[in-house]
């Protein structure tokens, strides 16, 4: 009988320990769901249902499945957020005011300027639940900033898209950002029809009005390489292929002699660049030229193509400039 009651007790104390030990199981299968991290790292893998954990130059970094307050920390990444459907509430900024195209939809944003190291008393009044900041920028301050919120850093990227499918992977965003890509390769391909039509073979060059000097751009620069390759602008023939760009004097520009000039003034406030420019449009050697003379000089705002060549939105919104000011001509 004793021998009966022992092997009830032990088959009861084994049935306990099985179940508990089954309860862990299940519990902790309901809060772990992995997805393999691919051999470039940034894949991510979920955590729970409120967190996951994602590739950044400081290793794998937990954040919120889906933040709701993310702060910017370089001027192109207000850009990047607001492509992929994201509002940040602070950024850094170099103009006090956002260009046109994003004013409205970042009223609201906190800009906390540009300086070298940033303004970490700002960024926490935002109560961001995560920070994303270029490698190269926010190396130094990453400590500062991984108090105040979780903090990813990406790499330094020779081209936006990259840097867009960067945040679009810590965002979950991976399919919008590839949209936002060809959205904007299909609308310069098309813009590039237009122009060929408008402009055919005559001869575009770029310029931009500079404290220090005038500044001309080749097809090897992002800028460039959006009016010239993108969208299929003739460069003048004279220009250095071999150079990004190149700086030159008053007296160099009728050696190039465009048929159109694309005109920028790199801030229209400077009081530096404002005289340079008068300097110019005054002199005789400017109103000489075959551009000038034809009335096919076009001024694109400093603020507003700021970011050409490093964003999707300053991108699309120079397209815009470019088919409604050789469009005007035409007409």
């Amino acid at each position: 009988m004793k021998h009966q009651v022992r092997l009830s007790i032990g088959i009861i104390i084994v049935l306990l320990v099985a179940l508990c030990t089954a309860c862990a199981s299940s519990n902790t299968g309901s809060d772990k769901s992995a997805t393999a991290i691919g051999a470039s790292g940034s894949s991510e893998t979920a955590v729970s249902d409120k967190k996951r954990i994602v590739a950044s130059e400081k290793g794998d970094i937990s954040i919120p499945a889906d933040p709701q307050r993310v702060v910017g920390l370089s001027v192109v990444y207000p850009e990047f957020l607001y492509a992929l459907g994201v509002k940040p509430v602070a950024v850094q900024n170099y103009h006090p005011e956002f260009p046109a195209y994003l004013q409205d939809a970042l009223k609201d944003t906190l800009k906390t300027g540009l300086a070298q190291t940033p303004n970490f008393e700002a960024i926490l009044s935002t109560q961001p639940d995560l920070i994303i900041a270029p490698v190269w920028w926010s190396d130094k301050d990453y400590d500062q900033l991984t108090g105040i919120a979780p903090t990813v850093l990406l790499p330094q990227r020779d081209n936006w898209r990259d840097e867009l499918r960067d945040i679009g992977e810590v965002l979950g965003k991976k399919d919008l950002a590839e949209k936002v890509i060809l959205d904007l390769q299909n609308k310069e391909a098309e813009a590039k029809i237009k122009l060929d039509s408008l402009v055919g073979n005559e001869t575009v060059m770029y310029m931009m009005i500079m404290a220090d000097g005038i500044v001309v751009y080749g097809e090897n620069i992002d800028r460039g390489k959006f009016i010239h390759k993108e969208l299929g602008l003739n460069p003048v023939k004279d220009f250095p292929q071999s150079e990004m760009s190149v700086t030159i004097s008053l007296e160099k520009i009728p050696e190039y002699n465009p048929d159109h000039i694309i005109l920028q003034l790199d801030d229209e406030s400077s009081e530096k660049v404002q005289n340079r420019y008068k300097e110019m449009v005054d002199s005789s050697l400017w109103k000489n030229m075959t551009a000038v003379k034809k009335n096919q000089v076009y001024t694109m705002g400093g603020k507003e193509w700021f970011s050409l060549g490093m964003s999707p939105l300053a991108d699309s919104n120079a397209v815009n400039d470019v088919l409604l000011a050789f469009e005007k001509k035409e007409n």
